[in-house]
């Protein structure tokens, strides 16, 4: 039977999601609905997809009994909102990163998933590609030893976008771009917290983070530097060093194909497709909807891939970076 889908949001995301899910064999994800503030959008998006139905108000979606499990593509500083009303309508939820603005509110979110007992899944799609799969299984093979030391980065030209560069839209590179090499640190560092966490950068005109640099030091000897910037193209790639060796996750490294190591390379080429997206390498966002299916079925209430704490987790690096950098968002006063 059918995963069936419902959609918050006809933003670009949302389309990428939604094309990626027609790489799966025929019967297994489809979409039903889609909502979104301007009904003519949520039309037009759903006579583009294939929905047969379109909604004006994210409270009608979260009423239709026909969804199993709504994508909540939405722009971040509206996640808690349009989640929580999901959640409160009893349907599974797949979050876009960040889950939410801050650790405040991303505590709230899963202790409402938590109480209702509904599945909850922050969609840091990485997790979710067989590479990073593989990267784990090397990792744990000793293969480089012990770990000592991560470097990853992420940086593009997006700073003249107007939901990057604003605070009221929850701009800036931390939440946009550097939750893919914390994430991609913290899964190296088996989900441990930090012990210090020192970051320093440089704000835009607007009051948001442009480019910023941070060291996290582990227990163990080990620690981890991320990048990340608005400003300019990074390389963008992850790097496992340890006693014996390193291990690559070359560009892109939020959604990647391929790794390298002493033992050699991996790869993992996407199925042929003959669907287009915006952004790079979007076709991977179909092993994420993957594991929210395999999820649903096994009757869980959180992914093993990305678990709540981990959201947790990485929420509570990412704010204090931010603030550490002089970031301050009006959800972190409410």
């Amino acid at each position: 039977m059918a995963t069936k889908w419902g959609i918050a949001g006809a933003g670009k995301i949302s389309a990428d999601f939604v094309s990626a899910m027609k790489a799966h064999p025929a019967g297994e994800h489809r979409v039903v609905a889609v909502a979104a503030r301007d009904l003519k959008k949520a039309q037009d998006f759903a006579s583009k997809h294939g929905a047969k139905k379109a909604y004006g108000s994210y409270q009608d979606l979260a009423k239709d009994p026909e969804i199993d499990v709504v994508y909540v593509g939405v722009i971040h500083p509206c996640h808690l909102s349009v989640a929580k009303d999901m959640i409160e309508g009893g349907k599974p939820v797949l979050v876009e990163k960040p889950l939410c603005m801050n650790f405040k509110e991303t505590k709230q979110l899963v202790d409402l998933a938590k109480k209702k007992k509904v599945f909850l899944m922050e969609a840091i799609w990485s997790r979710c590609f067989p590479v990073y799969k593989e990267l784990e299984k090397r990792i744990k093979s000793g293969e480089i030893g012990d770990v000592v030391q991560v470097f990853s980065s992420f940086g593009q030209p997006i700073e003249g976008f107007d939901r990057s560069s604003k605070k009221e839209l929850g701009g800036g590179a931390i939440l946009d771009l550097g939750i893919y090499p914390v994430q991609f640190a913290s899964l190296v560092m088996g989900s441990e917290k930090p012990l210090a966490i020192c970051t320093g950068g440089h704000l835009n005109k607007n009051g948001v983070d442009e480019t910023s640099s941070t060291t996290l030091v582990y227990s163990k000897g080990r620690v981890a530097t991320v990048n990340c910037s608005m400003r300019c193209e990074l390389p963008n790639v992850g790097i496992v060093v340890g006693t014996k060796g390193s291990i690559e996750v070359p560009y892109p490294m939020w959604c990647p194909t391929s790794l390298t190591s002493p033992s050699g390379t991996f790869s993992s080429p996407f199925p042929k497709t003959d669907q287009e997206f915006n952004f790079v390498n979007s076709q991977g966002l179909m092993y994420e909807s993957a594991e929210v299916r395999r999820c649903l079925q096994q009757g869980l209430l959180e992914s093993p891939r990305v678990p709540h704490d981990e959201t947790l987790l990485i929420a509570e690096i990412l704010e204090d970076m931010r603030k550490q950098v002089g970031v301050h968002y009006e959800q972190d006063e409410n």
